[in-house]
């Protein structure tokens, strides 16, 4: 049987992809699909404020999922793991400044408008955010079981 000192576990564990990417996808699907949607179910709240506090929110899953993104790049470059990871790692750095950048700001203008008692014109601004939720949940689901199964 293979001997492993409690601290070299610790610092197996620390230092392996897989808890970076649970714990991301625990947070964007708590919000991104969970609370999202049952925000807009509530009947004491209006559609623009229901649109407003989901403006709020997801800028703060954004800095959150920087945060989370800048932790995953820092454990892959330290595990020594750059070259087999960086194409997925490329594609969710991809995803993260599309969103904070073009779409989280167009969404937010829109609501906007909505809240000024418009209707702003029709745009793929949300389907183009919800997909790319969506591949990133696969991507980091992906990444985090392949990183357990490294470990074997």
């Amino acid at each position: 049987m293979h001997y492993m000192t409690v601290a070299t576990r610790i610092r197996n564990a620390i230092l392996s992809p897989a808890w970076v990417c649970f714990l991301w996808v625990g947070i964007t699907v708590g919000v991104s699909l969970i609370a999202t949607p049952v925000r807009f179910t509530a009947a004491s709240i209006t559609r623009p404020v229901a649109l407003d506090v989901g403006r709020v929110v997801f800028a703060a899953l954004n800095k959150a999922e920087i945060v989370a993104l800048v932790l995953l790049l820092l454990i892959v470059r330290i595990a020594g793991l750059s070259r087999k990871w960086w194409p997925v790692c490329a594609l969710l750095v991809l995803i993260v400044i599309a969103q904070g950048v073009w779409l989280i700001p167009e969404l937010a203008a829109r609501t906007d408008v909505i809240m000024s008692g418009g209707e702003p014109p029709p745009s793929y601004a949300h389907a183009v955010y919800s997909s790319l939720e969506l591949i990133k949940i696969g991507l980091l689901l992906f990444f985090g079981f392949s990183a357990l199964a490294e470990q074997r």
